[in-house]
């Protein structure tokens, strides 16, 4: 017994050899048979099947059967289609060719009905680039050892390969992974006086012709990395390996978690099944995700480890957690982004507002710097005279006033209360303000109407004054704005004020100012307009306490140039 078994492992591979370098392939007439109309097929339950597609020579007749049951439904199966048999598709299909009607009749027998049934023989493996050979199930316990093969819906022996087919067995000369696939094996069986064709399938699938396995790789991530999660939020650890083929195939990888960063302390963490896919034929790529539902402190003081085992060893990768402020990015982008709007805004609002920067600039801190400059005048006063007032008889002199160094009780004196003089003296400011400032404090005073010669132009005769005076006041009332000449003194004023740093300029304004710039039937000129804003004025507002009253004076004598 032995010795036949040696003498067939050892003349085997020469018939193979010899088959498969004679590339002997069973030609088969496939010509029409007009006279044959009715196919007999069996197949087993719980087996692949395909209805089959019959051809002419050079012409593939397009068929479809239907089949009507008992209950009138009609189902219907297209030629090449594979399907699992089961008992119900048992039955007698009409099928169109295009040029005719053929039946097929099917008989879904049950697996128990067989003999030696072997369900290890639907699935068979090859390895590739070398010689392999499919049995036919069930091909062993028959005399009838003649089996015609096929890949889908088209013969082996039709297919341009070195292949043959000998007593039930397909040999194939060099394995391809084109080779993997459903191969249905035909032969025919007799059975009370019909031929009937048992038709059976074999899973045919092509495996790595590996000479040596080695230890899975791991490729993502890389050990000793350190990834970015946010605290109080979930985080996905994942690993990514490639294994070598193995049958069977079965990874295991798993996630692991050091406290304290302990390697000899570790716990399992909460995994997501693996995702598996084939990346070439031989290794396999397997995707492992654990879930951090939520990162607290301890998670990011561990160490994670993701380990690969198969059956020649195992690897290891280790990485830690680190915490990242939450929109750390999108500050990143912002800081720059809004520094640089920031200032582009200052840019626009500096060239908007040039004119008040301008101005405030020379009035406030250039103020008193060019006091000493010689100049024909102290104050060239600017104001627009109102009608006499009907208390005021005469002229009004101030005589507790003494002199230019004015004093606490001089101020005080300056200050009526119930009396005609001191309503005259809160009243007609215009009047009380040149003979303070010229009679009492010893300034030399400028005035249009009384220190101009008349007969010349105007605006000359301002421009001239303006240049020959160290300061220039304005006495601001509604009947001021209301008067052309004088609004041209406050604006060749500004003017001067912006040409000219040496000139001082403060406006007054009186409680007679009812009326603003915007309510003024003729408007004022833009520089007018903007410069009130930003110039330096005082109130006077006779009729309040008479601490505003010693303020008023106090903040003029400050005001005022400095010998």
């Amino acid at each position: 017994m032995q010795t036949g078994y040696f003498l067939f492992f050892a003349f085997f591979p020469i018939y193979l050899e010899g088959c498969c370098v004679e590339n002997h392939q069973k030609k088969r007439t496939a010509g029409c048979q007009q006279d044959i109309t009715h196919h007999h097929y069996k197949v087993v339950e719980g087996e692949l099947f395909m209805m089959p597609c019959f051809t002419c020579v050079n012409r593939h007749a397009e068929m479809v059967c239907f089949r009507t049951d008992e209950d009138g439904n009609e189902s219907s199966f297209d030629c090449g289609r594979t399907f699992l048999a089961d008992k119900k598709h048992s039955g007698k299909y009409m099928c169109a060719t295009g040029g005719g009607k053929l039946s097929i009749q099917l008989e879904v027998v049950k697996k128990k009905s067989l003999q030696c049934f072997n369900p290890e023989a639907r699935s068979q493996e090859l390895r590739v680039h070398v010689g392999g050979r499919v049995s036919c199930p069930g091909v062993n316990c028959s005399d009838n050892t003649d089996v015609i093969w096929s890949k889908g819906n088209k013969a082996v022996s039709a297919q341009p390969r070195a292949s043959c087919e000998e007593y039930g067995w397909l040999h194939l000369c060099q394995v391809s992974e084109l080779d993997s696939g459903i191969y249905f094996c035909d032969r025919q069986i007799m059975e009370k006086g019909f031929k009937w064709i048992l038709r059976r399938s074999v899973n045919v699938t092509v495996v790595p012709n590996l000479k040596r396995s080695y230890p899975p790789r791991i490729t993502y991530p890389k050990d000793g990395e350190t990834e970015i999660a946010v605290l109080g939020q979930p985080y996905t650890l994942e690993c990514r390996i490639y294994f070598p083929f193995e049958m069977p195939f079965s990874p295991n990888v798993s996630w692991y978690m050091h406290y304290g960063g302990n390697m000899d302390n570790m716990t399992v963490l909460q995994m997501e099944s693996h995702q598996q896919d084939k990346a070439i034929l031989e290794e396999f790529k397997v995707t492992q995700r654990a879930i951090i539902k939520e990162v607290t402190l301890q998670h990011l003081s561990s160490a994670y480890s993701c380990i690969a085992t198969n059956a020649n060893g195992s690897s290891r990768v280790t990485i830690k957690l680190k915490n990242a402020i939450k929109g750390k990015w999108l500050s990143w982008f912002l800081y720059p982004v809004t520094s640089l709007l920031l200032i582009a805004g200052l840019g626009v609002l500096l060239h908007v507002k040039w004119l008040e920067v301008q101005l405030i600039y020379r009035s406030h801190f250039q103020h008193g710097k060019h006091s000493g400059a010689k100049k024909e005048f102290d104050v060239f006063l600017s104001c627009v005279w109102s009608p006499p007032s009907a208390e005021v008889e005469g002229d009004f002199t101030p005589s507790s006033l003494s002199g230019p160094d004015t004093n606490e009780a001089n101020l005080r004196s300056m200050e009526p209360l119930n009396s005609e003089e001191g309503k005259a003296f809160q009243r007609e400011v215009e009047v009380l303000l040149p003979q303070v400032l010229e009679e009492q404090w010893g300034y030399r005073l400028c005035l249009l109407e009384r220190d101009v010669l008349p007969g010349g132009a105007y605006t000359n005769d301002v421009v001239l004054a303006i240049e020959r005076s160290r300061m220039l006041i304005c006495l601001l009332s509604a009947e001021y704005f209301s008067n052309t000449n004088a609004v041209f003194v406050l604006e060749t004023g500004i003017q001067a004020l912006l040409q000219n740093s040496t000139l001082n300029l403060l406006l007054i304004w009186t409680n007679r100012t009812s009326a603003t710039a915007d309510e003024m039937d003729c408007p004022l000129p833009p520089l007018v307009q903007r410069a009130l804003k930003v110039l330096p004025s005082l109130d006077w507002t006779p009729g309040k306490s008479d601490r505003a009253t010693r303020n008023f004076w106090r903040s003029l004598r400050k005001a005022m140039p400095r010998e």
